[in-house]
């Protein structure tokens, strides 16, 4: 079989920066850590931080007093960093930088008098986080279809912002649909659109032409390593979702002789290692890489993990 690796796959600058924000806290002010909600969305990440010292946790209730508390890659509204506040909690702040960037974007349109728009899925952490940090009502639309049933008058100025998980291409029939219904429409501009989402969605579909069968590692509740798995059903290649290996079906490998193979933002490399394993376990494999974006970003720590003689910051 040839396996033909994606380029990019696997971590983003995000991720790379939330894990590192855990471990580094974990080694600073030792164990345990608690983290609020997943830091992302992958088993095997969460299950290594919690073998070093961090304790995963859905609400503020459940974290001691005076414990140092890590908000995750995902983000969260006001009313959690009150809370945190509130009980005098050392925070440390992993959202991702991508992710205040449309914080600060919907801010911006709201103080502008416009109504605003946010295109995601609904119940997904960055979108609750996103509604919360936004002090103005904000109409959550997951597809074209819903834009006909905003009950705003079609000349009100309307903005929109997008989920950082959703690509330009996921995004432009609501975004036609928004500018089709309402006259005054504005939003931020393609380039500050999350580069990796675009990125790995870009190499997916240059996979889809060459394979017969598209492997995607990620977790079942990964937004852009589901939207992967997709990209390659939309192409009419048969794709999967797989954790890790030991999710390989042999029966999906009959009649295949090339494997595309990608990971989503939050999936380490060592996991796609375990699939190409699970494949050589099965028979030869022969293993390439598709010419594919260079990614080069890099976000900074909080200043309270750079600098030795800072504790952590109580929520603001």
């Amino acid at each position: 079989m040839k396996v033909i690796l994606a380029q990019p796959r696997g971590f983003c600058a995000g991720v790379v920066r939330a894990i590192d924000i855990v471990e580094r806290a974990i080694t600073k002010y030792g164990a345990p850590i608690y983290v609020r909600h997943e830091i992302v969305h992958n088993r095997h990440v969460v299950e290594t931080l919690k073998a070093k010292g961090a304790v995963f946790v859905e609400e503020l209730s459940e974290v001691p007093s005076g414990a140092v508390t890590v908000f995750s890659a995902h983000g969260v509204s006001r009313a959690v960093q009150e809370d945190a506040k509130f009980r005098s909690l050392p925070t440390l702040d992993a959202t991702c930088p991508l992710v205040t960037k449309v914080h600060n974007q919907g801010r911006r349109y709201v103080s502008q008098g416009r109504t605003l728009v946010l295109v995601g899925h609904a119940g997904h952490p960055e979108v609750e986080g996103t509604l919360g940090q936004i002090d103005a009502p904000v109409h959550l639309v997951q597809t074209a279809d819903d834009i006909a049933k905003l009950p705003i008058p079609v000349d009100t100025p309307i903005a929109y912002i997008t989920q950082t998980t959703l690509s330009v291409d996921d995004t432009k029939s609501i975004i036609a649909a928004l500018q089709a219904r309402f006259s005054d429409v504005i939003g931020p501009d393609t380039r500050d659109i999350c580069y990796a989402t675009q990125n790995r969605q870009v190499a997916v579909r240059a996979l889809t032409g060459i394979v017969d069968l598209l492997l995607v590692v990620g977790a079942r509740n990964s937004s852009n390593s589901n939207r992967l798995r997709e990209i390659g059903e939309e192409a009419g290649i048969p794709s999967y979702l797989v954790a890790d290996g030991n999710e390989v079906d042999r029966a999906w490998l009959e009649g295949v002789r090339t494997i595309g193979l990608t990971a989503g933002a939050s999936a380490p490399e060592v996991l796609v290692d375990s699939v190409i394993e699970a494949l050589r376990a099965i028979g030869p494999v022969e293993v390439s890489i598709l010419d594919g974006a260079e990614e080069h970003v890099s976000f900074n720590l909080p200043v309270e993990l750079r600098s030795p003689d800072f504790v952590p910051q109580t929520a603001a």
